[in-house]
């Protein structure tokens, strides 16, 4: 029988920098999803082995935070709870407008020489965690992996993680919108390249509208695009 572990509330309330709606954890243990996969937009479905983010898993994402963000849209608008740590230029009204339920997002912007610590803490008591961890090193990063994968969270890394199941990488493109050398950026099209370990083996690769005119994630044709990626 499998022990079951309260979060640890008054940890997470201690840590410091923390910006986020009350009682973070318990509510994140009361509204954690019972399936093993949590949900990502229709767009990005088919880039990942289980159309989804597998509880448990290391996804690496590699081009920018836009892609993160779109990412973390789907599952906290169905109830899951995120925190992004690490990551003090990131904002919360570029996290909304990419669809994020920002009253279900916790920020810990500087954890300096805590960061080992705080990730381990968010682990133990939120669906995802997303972090920006160029001075980890790499045992303590599989150590955090191994954390993820027995509480049943997804960590999800910007930039390089040593060991992770899935990587994805994008290629950004230039904006579309401005004419004449005025007007509102509207919409920027991308390629995201995924691959992997098991299941994901096989490379696949999407071109996106990320963001598209309306601020959501759309395949660049009018059916989505799946195909392997090539060197």
């Amino acid at each position: 029988m499998t022990a079951v572990v309260e979060p640890p509330v008054a940890r997470l309330a201690a840590l410091p920098g923390v910006s986020t709606a009350s009682r973070v954890a318990a509510q994140a243990e009361r509204a954690r999803a019972t399936g093993r996969v949590l949900p990502v937009v229709p767009a990005l479905a088919g880039l990942l082995p289980d159309t989804g983010l597998r509880r448990g898993s290391t996804v690496a994402v590699h081009g920018g935070t836009s892609l993160l963000l779109a990412l973390l849209a789907a599952p906290t608008a169905s109830g899951s709870w995120a925190a992004v740590v690490g990551m003090p230029s990131l904002g919360i009204a570029a996290a909304a407008e990419y669809g994020v339920d920002v009253s279900r997002l916790a920020l810990v912007p500087r954890p300096g020489a805590e960061l080992p610590a705080v990730l381990a803490a968010l682990l133990d008591g939120v669906d995802l965690v997303a972090v920006q961890a160029e001075t980890l090193q790499p045992a303590v990063a599989r150590r955090l992996s191994a954390r993820a994968r027995h509480r049943g969270a997804v960590l999800l890394s910007s930039g390089a993680w040593p060991g992770a199941d899935v990587e994805l990488s994008c290629r950004r493109f230039p904006w579309t919108g401005p004419a004449a050398g005025y007007g509102h950026l509207q919409s920027r099209r991308v390629q995201v390249r995924s691959h992997g370990r098991g299941a994901a083996a096989r490379p696949l690769a999407a071109e996106l509208h990320l963001p598209a005119p309306d601020g959501t994630v759309t395949p660049a044709t009018p059916a989505p695009t799946r195909q392997e990626a090539t060197a």
